[in-house]
């Protein structure tokens, strides 16, 4: 298979519909003109043949796809407000908002956190590798919110990248999550790869990667939970998709079932608070609250902890009165 290219075997009951609107739907960080594109130029087969806009898919046809990748944008210092917790010559650990992309990539070339540090370091940055993504450790999901390290100099980033390829990074989130966790503490220990049905999300998977997550929950309502979360691995969506894979989305999530009204949330007055709930917390209810390393130059353990964003706070205290009411 060609470098680059993505091989997608339609499931069964898939709808018939086109082919641009299907890969568009199932293709990471794929537009309706990059497919169109794609397909116009033949880097769309279906079933080994160049195939139209206008195929309709159908069960069990293999499709590979190939599609065209625009060249890296040069990377702006943006002034973007930043709330940093520690920062020095070598290392800075911010609390990134939600809304806020790590890294400048397909679709975000500004407002990201890159932008905000380019900004904040006014040109006392050292050159780096990849531009695009200058001292990038790791990343949060843009609507995940929390604490990230991120590297002054390549010779942190790799000392830092050593630690998280070790698992010897600390990180624990809290998060928000639909119903009553039984048993309230243990791991979720499932492998994770690309979703067979749409390439955009992620699933647990026999032949995925290894990842597990070990939960605690705090303190439980009529059917929300406040959760600890541990990452013993740290694979994309891992605590979105293993929560999912319980059976308790993470509150608000759009991607895993988080934003439907169930568990136990039932009758019209109901509905109502959760709608309204859903309302304070636009995204999934999930925090990087807590990062611990070993800094490479002072030689020593280095722990930071951050409160609970405006969004879930508010959440959270709105249960904690309820239940006293009740």
């Amino acid at each position: 298979m060609p470098s680059g290219e993505i091989e997608l075997r339609v499931p069964p009951g898939q709808a018939r519909e086109r082919l641009d609107t299907y890969l568009t739907n199932h293709v990471e960080n794929a537009t309706r003109s990059k497919v169109q594109l794609a397909i116009r130029e033949g880097f769309v087969r279906v079933n080994g043949v160049p195939a139209k806009s206008s195929h309709r898919v159908s069960p069990g046809e293999v499709i590979l796809v190939q599609l065209p990748t625009p060249p890296p944008p040069s990377v702006e210092a943006e002034e973007i407000p930043l709330d940093i917790l520690y920062e020095d010559a070598d290392l800075i650990v911010v609390n990134k908002p939600a809304g806020m992309v790590t890294h400048p990539a397909y679709t975000h070339y500004s407002g990201t956190l890159v932008n905000a540090l380019l900004h904040h370091w006014k040109g006392k940055e050292n050159d780096f590798k990849d531009p695009a993504r200058p001292g990038i450790v790791h990343r949060l999901d843009k609507d995940t919110s929390g604490l990230m390290v991120v590297a002054r100099n390549e010779h942190v980033l790799a000392q830092l990248s050593g630690q998280f390829s070790r698992r010897t990074i600390f990180r624990e989130y809290h998060a928000i999550i639909w119903g009553l966790l039984d048993p309230p503490k243990g791991t979720v220990d499932a492998a994770l790869g690309r979703s067979k049905s749409d390439r955009k999300k992620f699933a647990v998977s026999g032949s995925g990667k290894e990842a597990a997550t070990d939960y605690e929950v705090l303190e439980e309502f009529e059917y929300l939970s406040v959760v600890r979360l541990k990452l013993r691995t740290g694979r994309t969506h891992q605590i979105r998709v293993h929560m999912h894979h319980l059976g308790h989305p993470v509150f608000g999530d759009p991607t895993y079932g988080g934003r439907r009204i169930a568990w136990g949330a039932t009758g019209s007055a109901r509905k109502e608070q959760v709608n309204r709930y859903l309302g304070m917390v636009r995204r999934q209810a999930l925090h990087a609250k807590t990062i611990g390393f070993f800094h490479p130059t002072l030689k020593r353990q280095m722990t930071f902890d951050s409160d609970l964003p405006g969004d879930m706070s508010s959440l959270v205290s709105e249960l904690r009165a309820g239940a006293v009411r009740s």
